[in-house]
This record gives structure tokens, sequence and C-alpha cells, in this order.
């Protein structure tokens, strides 16, 4: 899915969720333990009830990982039932990947030729040679780490160099030089709020991947506020205030009905930042 493709999904379903899929064992409901797959029946239930509401999944690697093979293999269902059922719906992987160039290579095949993946988070600690493979691939995207939303985010990414550069906006400003608008996203935690303001001055095109509402606390109003551009620019994660907003036989119902929430929140700031 390119950019104006992306573009076109948010006008048309006037939303901008991403719901993710960070789908614990121990945390779906205990009816469907008896399944065969139970993370994918999970996942399949709550993409059927919120997809009207949002327009990407991001499947959280380590939640599958933590299961061996048959995790690998829930994720695998997983991305297959969304690429022949939700062919309008982005896929990220929230991998965090990033290492060496041949390596960086072989976790793009993966995702991108593999798992036929939309987009894929990538760490930019190793630089530009560490993060060009996954950029190699028309029509996929990397979403590169930029300013997180947890409390460990002040170690590095805050920390200023003489000239007052911050860190996360040398990685900004930095990486635009091996991709553009059309390929390349950031992370950017909802609770930054006033930040999303530094970040346009530097990125002001670019979509950001934005984690952190509801559970972790972050302001949907606030990110709009600072962060959103005419085309939007953003997508807006939330993973556990969806998804495990009920633990019975009615969790995709409580699922839907929470996306809606938020959808039609986003509905009303897409309408006003429209008119303004």
């Amino acid at each position: 899915m390119n950019k104006q493709e992306l573009i076109r999904q948010i006008k048309e379903k006037q939303t901008f969720l991403c719901v993710g899929l960070d789908t614990d064992i121990r945390k779906v409901p205990q009816h469907l333990l008896k399944e065969a797959d139970p993370i994918f029946a999970f996942n399949k239930a709550i993409i059927a009830a919120t997809a009207p509401y949002c327009v990407a999944y991001k499947p959280n690697l380590a939640f599958y990982e933590s299961m061996g093979v048959k995790g690998w293999q829930s994720f695998e269902s997983t991305v297959k039932y969304l690429n022949e059922n939700y062919p309008n719906h982005f896929i990220i992987a929230d991998a965090k990947r990033g290492d060496i160039g041949n390596t960086s290579q072989l976790y793009a095949r993966t995702f991108f030729e593999e798992m036929n993946i939309d987009a894929l988070t990538v760490a930019p600690y190793m630089g530009e040679d560490s993060v060009s493979p996954f950029l190699q691939y028309a029509g996929k995207w990397v979403i590169l780490l930029a300013l997180t939303s947890n409390k460990g985010s002040q170690d590095f990414q805050l920390t200023a160099d003489r000239d007052g550069e911050r860190l996360f906006e040398k990685v900004l400003r930095k990486s635009q030089a091996w991709g553009n608008d059309e390929n390349m996203m950031y992370v950017v935690g909802a609770t930054q709020g006033k930040m999303f303001a530094d970040i346009r001055k530097v990125v002001p095109d670019h979509f950001l991947l934005v984690p952190g509402i509801g559970a972790q606390g972050g302001s949907l109003e606030e990110v709009c506020r600072y962060g959103m551009t005419k085309d939007c620019g953003l997508l807006v994660n939330s993973s556990r205030a969806i998804i495990y907003a009920d633990s019975t036989e009615a969790f995709a119902t409580t699922a839907a009905a929470e996306a809606k929430k938020v959808a039609e929140q986003m509905a009303f700031i897409l309408k006003q930042n429209h008119n303004g």
C-alpha cells in the first residue's frame, strides 16, 4: 500500500486507528483455549469485529515469538487472513529489527517477501546500512523508531549535542537521506504531547505511527493538535484498551464497541481538521 492509498483509506473510512494485536495466550478468553490455535482464533474474531473502524493492524512479534514455533504459526495465519480477507488494511509487523546489512537483508526478506507485510518497525541505532536493505522493496515501508513512550526514552533520545540537537531530531534529520515520506514513517509515542510540534518541524510530511493512547495514557486530542497534517499523517495505535476490553465470550463485540468509540473521535477530529 503506497502513501496515497493509505491516505485514501483514511479519508474514506474517516479513521486513522491501528489496532495492535498484542495477543498474549495468558490473556485470551478461556473458552478459546480449546481451539487448535487459540491465538489465531482470538485475532480472527478481533479483526472481523474491528475492521470497519480501523485502517491498520499491528501484531507485535514478541507476543508470538514467546510461544516458539506455535506462535510463529499463529502470526503467519493472522497475516495470511488479513491479506486474503482485508487487503485494504495496512499490516505492520512490530518487530523493531535492525542489524548489520546482510542480516537486515534477511529480516527484510522474511517480512516483505515471505510474509507479505506492508511495514516493519526498525531500530536506527546501527545507522544507514542497517536500515537501507528494508528500503529496497517497492510499496513497503520502514517505520523507524524516533521518540518512544517509555520512561527510558530520556536516557538517549532526548540527549542533545553541543549544538542543541537532540538525538531523536538527529535520527529524523539524518534518516531523510535514506528514505522519504513515501517509504518511511516514524514511531512517536502518544505520551510525548507537545513534542510532536518539534517533530513536525523536521518531518512535516511523513506519517507517524503513534502507540500509547488508551492503556498507556496518551491523549489523542493532543497528538492530533500537534502532529496531524493536511493528509492526516498519523496512524494511532491502540492495543490493550481494545483487544482486552472484555474477557468473556462477548470479547469481540466489546472490542468492536471500543474501536468504534476511538474511530468516532477520529472522525470528529478529521472533520475539524479538514474544515480548518
